[in-house]
């Protein structure tokens, strides 16, 4: 079964399910009498535990009264058939290509909006910690390497930072800056690459004191692409969104989520604070 943000989408589209029966006057035994299922049928597909078919939103529908609204909750069920990717399946195509696969999306897109809560986004990352972070893929995964031509990809991406027309807005949260990857050495450049990549003016980037007071809190990182497409990453998949109102959702919580932030000069503190905390750095 899906997880995260997909079965948060499957369970929405039920609630839609269950708004329309209710619309229509029907119980859960009532409708699923009327469609020739079993009682349990109708709570499943209601509370997201089981996907619904084609044929079934078509007969809820038919069934309630709805017949004009068929069409979006046939539309809302593909979005989310194809949110749920294995990454394992897409790696093994090779690191390289997958790192390649991500470069129309980055080109097309004119505003990027970038939520981590771990890890820094891979656009603001030196090749060092970039290399880091690939070769822990490449091992937890079991890969074959072609680690140095994915990380070659990755960094060629970085140029998208300086191409006219496009905006980033990038919120880390403190943790970020803390995060151990590599040694030392790489955490200090990392972190000084931070501090030069703010200067740049189609850059922003606001950090998340981990003391502060909050004005929204989430589970996980993601990205917003434009107004149309949200890309979440978990151990095991990469979640695609591209439901107007789910979209939507991610873009009101990256708004809530940059009222926490510390931005300017008071980023640039925390920044310089956990060089600080650096051995020998």
């Amino acid at each position: 079964m899906a997880s995260g943000p997909a079965q948060q989408a499957r369970e929405t589209l039920g609630g839609r399910l269950r708004d329309i029966r209710l619309e229509a006057g029907l119980n859960g035994r009532a409708l699923a009498r009327l469609a020739g299922w079993h009682h349990t049928k109708v709570s499943k597909l209601e509370h997201g535990t089981r996907p619904p078919s084609r044929e079934d939103i078509r007969t809820w529908c038919l069934l309630c009264g709805a017949e004009d609204q068929a069409s979006e909750l046939l539309a809302a069920a593909r979005t989310i058939d194809a949110m749920y990717s294995e990454w394992r399946r897409q790696m093994r195509a090779g690191m390289k290509h997958f790192q390649g696969g991500y470069v129309p999306l980055y080109e097309r897109t004119r505003l990027f909006r970038v939520y981590e809560t771990t890890v820094f986004p891979g656009l603001l990352t030196t090749t060092a910690y970039s290399s880091a972070i690939l070769r822990f893929h490449v091992e937890f995964f079991g890969l074959d390497s072609g680690l140095d031509d994915a990380v070659a990809v990755r960094m060629d991406r970085q140029r998208t930072l300086y191409q006219a027309g496009k905006r980033f807005l990038f919120l880390i949260e403190e943790q970020v800056l803390m995060t151990r990857v590599g040694d030392e050495a790489v955490m200090t450049e990392q972190l000084g690459r931070l501090l030069e990549l703010m200067t740049l003016p189609a850059v922003s980037l606001g950090v998340i004191p981990a003391t502060g007071q909050r004005s929204s809190f989430t589970q996980g990182s993601f990205w917003i692409f434009d107004d149309s497409r949200v890309q979440i990453e978990t151990v095991s998949a990469g979640l695609d969104i591209s439901q107007p109102g789910e979209v939507a959702l991610y873009m009101h919580a990256f708004e809530w989520l940059s009222r926490s932030a510390s931005y300017g000069k008071d980023a640039r503190a925390l920044i310089r604070r956990a060089l600080a905390e650096l051995p020998d750095s």
